[in-house]
């Protein structure tokens, strides 16, 4: 069960992106976010003004999954990209599929450019971003091309000759084909920002230096230029050139911006699936990454158990052997199996396993262990949401624990009985004596477990007197469940699992010792064994603590053994106040309606059904009785003027 207070006290203070469910489990909203625990948590906040677009998306919301990203720019790029997957139903400010901006070097040409581009395509260039910001990205631009002597022009440099072109340095391009077109350069070259490939000024050899360096700069080597940059900037400022030192001041923001170079979206146009894991305590989580078209555009996490006897092993080891066994199990009933699977390390029967998954895909399918770059830092971001994923899990186990079987525990303990496994609690509810009922209810380490829970009509007992109804219950309980233990025998089963044949550890009784002494005085007649205890009322009739044995235990009010006997006394009061109103309604409907001539069961039934109640019956008039299923002109007259 999704305890969205729960799930929002675990949330982290870091950048990601969160994705908003519905009770069908489709994806209804997508965000992100600078930090998750504030962002997520605003919108379940009363005190939060809330468009009504998101009040009604909160609405909606059951249950929220989120993905930790190293930076807002990461979570950004991935929130584009899980929105044009999912198209959520509330994110419609985002419909117009927005593209984001990108460097693109143009490393197939001879004379390569620095460019601005919208998108990436399928061709040779080297692409970096995408980018949030358009200025940024044609700041940098600007300031690359400047600093490198890179073009940004479109001029056609070459046509096909068969003369060869000397240039200014001394070298030549004797036997080449190709001879310089141009007469006169662009403007970038007179203000010393080209140098000047279009009319011959400099050779490819060093032309492909300056490149170089650009493509150094922009996969972050930038320190060199932004020291260079503080430098000119402090030096204006002193001179009191303000305006240029803002131009500095303003190029540094820009490189600043373009240096949270992302990971989300790979520079490869390539289907690849990340595979990362974390171990703690026996248990194992494994995270995996989706890439498609190098876009990452989900992920999903696995649990793993591992073995008893696998605990203590190194943790290098069991990572190993964790990832090997998901990618077997995982991929042998996947329909999709993607060409390249990354992995943090290297798997046991590599090649076997590729072979295997060879088989089932038709394509040679590869498992790499990145060492360096983007690949590298993806694995290392999964590995990330996978440990956040374990923390969350490990803490949501710990706590389930205190307030189940630890609890279940300290409750045995103070009793000086075996561990409680299965406690049964029992109640009694009436009108007056009148449909008086028995609920019994069964808790097993410290859960609910409804499919054990039993109702009883009090046969035996006329009136109110509980005591006496206790007792009836009680027997016909446990009789039961002696007379299926014998028949299981008989059969060589195993008489635990029966329904009735598995007695409680433990019997609790809501009142104090009268009704303990009830039991007793069962267990007498039945020839069983079985610890009862009661629960002690203050002068409030809240529960103060236990009885057993004669004596009454105290308990904390906020200890977890407090709240487990709250819980089990308040279950057992609804599921028998519960049995009691669907008796008592049934038995209304029948009193008032059985005595219409011409109303049996089954008009009775569809009445019920069309109108609710009998004050929808009582309200509807002569032409709604007659259009309801069953009735015709004559029983909807008898039915209208019984009630007019």
């Amino acid at each position: 069960m999704f305890n969205i207070e729960e799930e929002l006290k675990k949330l982290p203070a870091l950048p990601g992106v969160y994705l908003m469910h519905d009770k069908h489990d489709n994806i209804i909203y997508v965000g992100k976010a600078i930090s998750l625990r504030n962002r997520v948590r605003q919108y379940f906040r009363k005190s939060t003004k809330k468009s009504t677009k998101i009040e009604r998306m909160v609405e909606n919301i059951h249950h929220f999954e989120y993905i930790v990203t190293d930076s807002e720019l990461e979570a950004l790029i991935l929130e584009c990209n899980l929105i044009k997957k999912y198209r959520p139903k509330y994110n419609t400010m985002l419909k117009d599929d927005k593209s984001y901006p990108f460097i693109r070097v143009t490393i197939e040409e001879d004379f390569p450019r620095v460019l601005f581009a919208r998108c990436m395509k399928k061709d040779k260039s080297k692409y970096f971003g995408p980018f949030t910001s358009s200025g940024a990205v044609k700041d940098t631009i600007e300031l690359a091309a400047g600093l490198f002597k890179v073009r940004t022009c479109n001029k056609k440099i070459f046509e096909n000759v068969n003369n060869g072109i000397v240039f200014d340095d001394g070298s030549n391009m004797t036997g080449n084909i190709e001879k310089n077109v141009n007469k006169r350069a662009c403007l970038n070259y007179h203000i010393d920002r080209c140098p000047g490939p279009c009319i011959g000024k400099i050779s490819k050899v060093e032309y492909e230096k300056n490149v170089e360096r650009l493509l150094s700069f922009l996969s972050g080597n930038q320190e060199e230029v932004k020291k260079e940059l503080e430098e000119k900037m402090i030096k204006a400022s002193a001179e009191m050139k303000f305006e240029e030192a803002a131009k500095y001041r303003d190029l540094l923001k820009s490189i600043e911006h373009i240096s949270g170079h992302q990971k989300i979206t790979s520079h490869s146009f390539d289907d690849r699936d990340v595979i990362a894991t974390c171990i703690a305590e026996g248990e194992a989580v494994v995270q995996a990454f989706f890439i498609r078209g190098g876009k990452l555009i989900g992920r999903e996490h696995f649990f793993v158990k591992l073995a008893q006897d696998k605990k203590k092993e190194e943790e290098t080891v069991l990572t190993k052997e964790v990832i090997t066994n998901f990618i077997k199990q995982y991929y042998g009933g996947t329909p999709y199996i993607p060409r390249v699977i990354n992995v943090e390390c290297e798997i046991e029967d590599k090649d076997i396993i590729e072979s295997y998954l060879q088989s089932l895909s038709g394509f040679k399918v590869s498992i790499v262990e990145p060492k360096k770059g983007d690949k590298e830092k993806m694995l290392e971001l999964a590995k990330k949401n996978a440990q956040m994923v374990m923390l969350k899990d490990h803490e949501k186990l710990i706590r389930e624990k205190e307030r189940t079987t630890k609890a279940v525990e300290n409750i045995s303990a103070k009793l000086k009985i075996p561990y409680a496994k299965r406690i049964e609690a029992y109640d009694i509810s009436n009108t007056n004596g009148y449909d008086s009922v028995g609920s019994m209810i069964v808790y097993e380490d410290g859960k609910p477990k409804r499919n054990a829970y039993r109702r009883f009509k009090i046969k035996w007992v006329k009136g109110a007197n509980d005591y006496k109804s206790l007792d009836e219950v009680l027997t016909r309980r446990l009789e039961h469940g002696l007379r299926e233990r014998e028949e299981l025998i008989k059969k060589g089963v195993n008489p635990d699992e029966g329904s009735f044949s598995r007695f409680p550890d433990l019997i609790m009784m809501d009142g104090g010792l009268g009704q303990v002494n009830i039991a007793l005085e069962v267990m007498r007649k039945l020839n069983l064994n079985i610890p009862v205890s009661g629960m002690v009322k203050d002068d409030h009739h809240n529960t103060r603590g236990l009885i057993y044995a004669g004596e009454e235990i105290p308990l904390e009010r906020n200890s977890e053994e407090f709240k487990l006997i709250t819980r089990v006394q308040d279950e057992a009061h609804r599921f028998a106040i519960e049995f009691h109103r669907s008796l008592r309604s049934k038995r209304q409907v029948k009193s008032v309606l059985d005595d219409i001539e011409g109303i049996g069961p089954k008009r009775r039934k569809a009445l019920m059904k069309a109108f609710g109640d009998i004050k929808g019956i009582e309200n509807a008039n002569l032409t709604e009785l007659e259009n309801t299923e069953g009735m015709n002109k004559l029983s909807a007259k008898r039915v209208y003027e019984f009630f007019h």
